[in-house]
């Protein structure tokens, strides 16, 4: 029984370790409740190419051309490519029709959005060259740009970043919980990471799409086909040592699924795709906490303290990063699952001694404020006292997720399309059940072999549809 009491101590130190090591994330949280960093007016308008991996997408594909082509960024300095690739219906036709550059792949043994990018990447440089552009951006089809996104990416740019990620709302927020908490998720990940990162000059990280590259990121072409690409391509950089900003005024708008099983195999194909970057670069990011080998460094002109201080936040950054990666959410359900049971199995055996230091903090307050303490006269009481605490575990993760959900609603009301009090409430107390598909899915990716899917979309919506509703709502709220 003593060598079972020792594992488990073992485990919960462990995690108290893993879990300390992500404290300093609270100052990123803290700092996006207040600031972000801001660019100011570009000097030079840059020359872009836009990127879109298509696979089916004839219902949406024209209105993101649509919302490219009325932005206000000069149009002779904007080139729109697109790969339709395994397409069976009339994706590329349509793209070719509104005066895209588009080309056709067909390859269904390697189905990867990675795949299609690498393909269309390769076709760029042989047609016109990789360096024909300064930049390179990249969308799925069922994207939509706010009139001045490229304008305020722009500024990013000129301004000297060499990666840039920007504000992903949704233009289904409220089809249902499953959709919301999709819109949830990613601006939990503005307000939590991008906006202070961007803000210290580090490296957030990008999410599938809406971003924007140098064009030295790719000279020797796209070189990530896993079945999440966007995560090894920021691991990479960073591992590189380029930092990675975001643009709080650069919006653009995608469609969110809305049914559960959609959701799930979605959730199960990130959770694979962040298992293989973890393996992939997390040795190469470790090993850049403490060696850079000089890649902070390449200004030689830089003054000393420049230097030192450039090194230290390339070494953060690729510390930063390896927590991205780390698979933390496997690590904690496996920790809760076998630390639970052997104490279930303490409990049984021997009747072994248990302690309010298991229980959540709110337990334990409770339990002091009516002098109780957990007593084993029987096994069940044993038993009892182990599932309570459990139990009492997995409650203070849902209150925390609706709190989350929560802070999120209240503070990006202006941009999340405006919504009714019971809806709102709906979806924060929801939210939770989204982090929990996520749980799940780390769990199932670890054994099972993903193919990657395309996501179907269907909301045939257009930029100024989003910008009417918004208007038409507002009217009926203000009525009420």
């Amino acid at each position: 029984m003593y060598i079972i009491n020792l594992i488990i101590k073992i485990i919960s130190k462990i995690s108290a370790v893993v879990s300390g090591l992500y404290r300093y994330r609270d100052i990123f949280k803290i700092t996006g409740v207040f600031a972000t960093r801001k660019f100011s007016t570009a000097k030079n308008f840059h020359k872009y190419a836009i990127l879109v991996a298509a696979r089916n997408e004839e219902t949406v594909i024209g209105n993101l051309i649509d919302s490219i082509k009325t932005q206000d960024y000069p149009s002779d300095l904007v080139e729109i490519f697109v790969v339709a690739d395994n397409c069976t219906d009339r994706t590329a036709e349509i793209a070719r029709e509104m005066g895209t550059i588009c080309y056709e792949r067909t390859n269904p043994n390697e189905r990867t959005k990675g795949y299609a990018l690498r393909y269309l990447v390769e076709k760029i440089k042989e047609d016109y060259g990789i360096e024909s552009f300064d930049g390179y951006f990249i969308f799925d089809a069922d994207n939509l740009l706010n009139y001045d996104y490229i304008t305020r990416m722009n500024e990013s740019f000129d301004a000297g970043e060499k990666i840039v990620t920007s504000y992903r709302n949704s233009k289904n927020f409220d089809d249902n919980w499953i959709s919301a908490s999709y819109g949830i998720h990613w601006l939990r990940t503005v307000r939590n990471e991008h906006r202070a990162r961007s803000l210290f000059h580090l490296a957030t990280r990008i999410q599938g799409t809406g971003f924007l590259f140098t064009n030295e990121l790719i000279r020797d072409g796209w070189n990530y086909t896993s079945l999440t690409e966007d995560r090894a391509f920021c691991a990479d950089a960073v591992a590189q040592g380029y930092k990675i900003s975001y643009n709080n005024e650069a919006i653009f708008f995608d469609e969110q699924p809305t049914d559960i099983k959609i959701a799930m195999r979605q959730r199960i194909r990130w959770a694979k795709g962040h298992l293989q970057a973890f393996v992939e670069t997390g040795p190469k990011l470790f090993w850049h906490i403490f060696y850079t080998g000089g890649m902070a460094n390449k200004d030689k002109s830089a003054p000393l303290f420049k230097k030192f201080i450039r090194n230290l936040r390339f070494r953060f950054m690729s510390f930063d990063m390896l927590m991205v990666v780390f698979p933390r959410q496997l690590t904690l359900v496996f920790k809760k699952l076998v630390s639970y049971s052997l104490r279930i199995v303490l409990v049984c055996a021997a009747g072994a001694s248990f302690s309010k230091y298991y229980a959540p903090d709110f337990i334990r307050i409770i339990l002091d404020i009516f002098d109780i303490s957990p007593s084993f006269e029987s096994t069940v009481s044993g038993v009892f006292w182990v599932i309570f605490y459990a139990l009492a575990w997995s409650l203070n993760s849902y209150i925390n997720g609706i709190i989350s959900a929560a802070y999120i609603l209240i503070i990006e009301h202006k941009r999340i399309k405006t919504q009714k009090f019971y809806k709102k409430v709906w979806f924060a107390l929801t939210f939770p059940l989204f982090d929990l598909i996520g749980k799940l899915s780390m769990c199932i990716a670890l054994f099972m072999k993903v193919e990657w899917k395309a996501i179907p979309h269907n909301a045939n919506i257009n930029i100024s549809d989003l910008a009417e509703k918004e208007t038409e709502r507002e009217k009926e709220l203000a009525i009420k």
